[in-house]
C-alpha cells in the first residue's frame, strides 16, 4: 500500500520546522503545509468523497495548491489539476469527463477571472456536486452567493489524519492533455508513476534540503508538479512560489532568495536573456553564484539560446524530454552519462526508449523515427478512452507522437511531433528544422513554422518571426538567406512578421492559433 502523499508526511515528520514553500516574504514549513492538508482531507471526507473520487483543482501557484493537492491525496481520492486559463466551456467539459465531485477554484482577479468562470462552468457539470472558492485568505467570504470556501471547508477540522492508504497502482492524479487536436484527454497517472518520476527528478537533479527551487512553472503542469514540487518535496528542499513569470521579478528573486535550481520552457530562457541584455546595469554576480542547475522542457531549445544562456548565467542547462502520459521525464541531459547540447538526453532510470517506422519496425541509428518507450512512467490510460488508449499503448509502449534521431553514442535529438510536419509535394519537411535555421538570423529573435495549405503542393511552408527590438528585415531578405542555408524545398515561400507568437500557460508556442491566420 502506498500514497503518494507520504513524501510531504515523510518530510514533515524527518524536517517539521523547515521552510516547504515560500510565498512573498512569508515561508510555510513542512508541518504547516502537511497540517492544512489533512484538514483538507479531513473535511472532504467529512463532505462525502470517498476513495476515487475525482476532485479538479483550479489554482495558481500559491501555497493553496500543495495544501489542496496532497489533502485531495491524503483523502484517497484523485487529483484533477486544471488550467487557470480555461473558460466556462472547458471547465465544464473537464469536469464533466473527469466525473468530478467536487472542484476547488482560486477567486482571481479582473484580467484573469477565474472564480466567476470556474463556478459557472461547475453550475454545468451536475455530477459535480461542491464547489469551493479559493480566497485569497481563508476568512474571506466568497463573491458568490451560497458558494462555499476553501476557508469554511478547513474550519474546525482536525490538523492530524491517517491518510486514506491506497494501492500503487491506483490512479492519484489525471492529468489532461493540452488537446492541440481535438478535446484534451485525462492521462491517468498513478502514486507509483508519481513517485518513482519525482525520484529519478530529484537524482538528476542531486536535490538536496539546501536547495531552493524557483517555482514559475505552473504547478498544474506535470513538468512543475513532478520535477519541482514532488521532487523537492522528496528532498526536503524549499519551493519558491512565483505565479505569473516575469523575467525581472524572477531576477530579483533569484538574487533575494539565493535560488539554486530553476527549471523553465525555451519562451522562458529567450524572455531571461533578452531581459539581462536590456538591463546591463544589473548584478547579476549574485543570481549566477548561486544558481546550480537550469532544467529545460516541454518544448524544444533553440541551441542558441542553450549556449548564449549557459555563457550568461554560468549555468549548465540540463534538457530533457517528456509528456504527460510519461508523468513526465522519459529522457534527460544526465551529468553522470554525460551531455550534448540540442539533444534530450538518454532514457533515464527504468525507461526503455526506441525508434520506430509506421509499421512499428525499429529504424536504424541515424534515422528518424517515431518516438516510443516503456517503464514505471507509462500512464495507465487515458480516461475512458478505449479507442485512444488502443492508438498509444501497444505492448506497453506508449507511442509519443514525437519524431527523433537517435545518434552514435545513444542520445536523443527530437525532430518534431508527427502530427506537425509538413509534406511539400510529397517531402517531408520538419518545422523544428527549419526554426533552428532561421533562428541564428542576427535579427530574428522567435520564429515558428507551421504547413498551410497549397493548390499544387498540398503544402506550402509558413514563417511566422518575431524579431528583436530595434531590428529590420525583409520578408524577401530573409527567405533567401535561409534558403542559402538549407535544402531548397524546405526554405519558407511565406513569411509573417509579428510582435509577439500565441503562447499558452505553459510558455509553448500555441501553433494552433497561428494555423487560424
Amino acid at each position: 500500500m502506498f500514497n503518494l502523499s507520504t513524501i510531504l508526511e515523510s518530510s514533515a515528520q524527518k524536517n517539521p520546522n523547515n521552510i516547504a514553500f515560500t510565498f512573498g516574504e512569508t515561508g510555510f514549513s513542512y508541518a504547516q503545509i502537511n497540517g492544512a492538508a489533512n484538514q483538507v482531507a479531513n473535511g472532504l471526507i467529512q463532505s462525502g468523497i470517498q476513495k476515487g473520487d475525482k476532485v479538479a483543482l483550479s489554482c495558481l501557484n500559491l501555497p493553496y495548491f500543495p495544501i489542496i493537492y496532497f489533502g485531495i491525496l491524503k483523502a484517497g481520492a484523485v487529483v484533477v489539476p486544471l488550467s487557470v486559463l480555461l473558460k466556462k466551456n472547458e471547465v465544464a467539459y473537464h469536469l464533466k469527463d473527469s466525473d468530478a465531485k467536487a472542484y476547488f477554484c482560486f477567486i482571481g482577479n479582473e484580467v484573469l477571472p477565474m472564480g466567476e468562470r470556474g463556478y459557472a462552468g461547475f453550475s454545468e457539470a451536475e455530477k459535480c456536486k461542491d464547489f469551493y472558492m479559493i480566497m485569497p485568505k481563508p476568512e474571506m467570504a466568497s463573491p458568490i452567493e451560497n458558494t462555499k470556501t476553501l476557508g469554511m471547508l478547513m474550519s474546525g477540522q482536525s490538523p492530524a489524519l491517517e491518510s486514506v492508504m491506497t494501492s500503487p497502482y491506483d490512479t492519484a492524479v489525471i492529468i489532461y492533455t493540452s488537446g492541440t487536436t481535438g478535446k484534451p484527454k485525462g492521462a491517468e497517472l498513478s502514486h507509483s508513476n508519481l513517485h518513482l518520476n519525482a525520484q529519478l527528478s530529484k537524482d538528476l537533479f542531486d536535490m538536496n534540503p539546501s536547495d531552493k527551487c524557483l517555482v514559475t512553472l505552473p504547478l498544474f503542469h506535470i513538468f512543475a508538479m513532478t520535477t519541482m514540487m514532488n521532487a523537492a518535496l522528496l528532498a526536503d528542499a524549499e519551493g519558491v512560489l512565483l505565479p505569473r513569470f516575469d523575467p525581472k521579478v524572477v531576477f530579483d528573486i533569484m538574487e533575494k532568495q539565493g535560488i539554486t535550481i530553476f527549471a523553465g520552457v525555451p519562451t522562458m530562457y529567450w524572455a531571461l536573456l533578452n531581459a539581462k541584455k536590456q538591463n546591463p546595469d544589473l548584478n547579476f554576480d549574485k543570481i549566477t553564484e548561486k544558481l546550480r542547475v537550469a532544467v529545460s522542457g516541454g518544448a524544444s531549445l533553440p541551441v542558441n539560446v542553450l549556449d548564449s544562456f549557459q555563457k550568461e548565467f554560468k549555468v549548465q542547462i540540463l534538457e530533457g524530454y517528456g509528456m504527460s502520459e510519461g508523468s513526465p521525464v522519459v529522457t534527460f541531459n544526465q551529468t553522470d552519462v554525460g551531455c550534448k547540447p540540442g539533444s534530450v538526453g538518454t532514457p533515464v532510470w527504468g525507461v526503455q526508449v526506441k525508434l520506430v517506422d509506421k509499421d512499428g519496425n525499429e529504424v536504424p541509428q541515424g534515422e528518424k523515427g517515431e518516438l516510443i518507450y516503456k517503464g514505471h512512467n507509462v500512464m495507465k490510460g487515458y480516461y475512458k478512452k478505449p479507442e485512444a488508449n488502443a492508438q498509444t499503448l501497444k505492448n506497453g509502449w506508449l507511442y509519443s507522437g514525437d519524431v527523433a534521431i537517435k545518434d552514435e553514442d545513444g542520445f536523443f535529438f527530437i525532430v518534431d511531433r508527427t502530427k506537425d510536419m509538413i509534406i511539400r509535394g510529397g517531402l517531408n519537411v520538419y518545422p523544428r528544422e527549419v526554426e533552428e535555421v532561421m533562428i541564428n538570423h542576427e535579427k530574428v529573435s522567435l520564429v515558428a513554422v507551421i504547413g498551410i495549405p497549397h493548390e499544387s503542393h498540398g503544402e506550402e511552408i509558413k514563417a511566422f518571426v518575431v524579431l528583436k527590438p530595434d531590428m529590420t528585415v525583409g520578408e524577401d531578405e530573409l527567405k533567401m538567406w535561409t534558403k542559402e542555408r538549407i535544402a531548397d524545398y524546405k526554405y519558407p515561400r511565406v513569411i509573417e512578421f509579428l510582435d509577439a507568437l500565441p503562447l499558452s500557460a505553459t510558455g509553448k508556442i500555441l501553433k494552433k492559433e497561428l494555423r487560424k491566420k
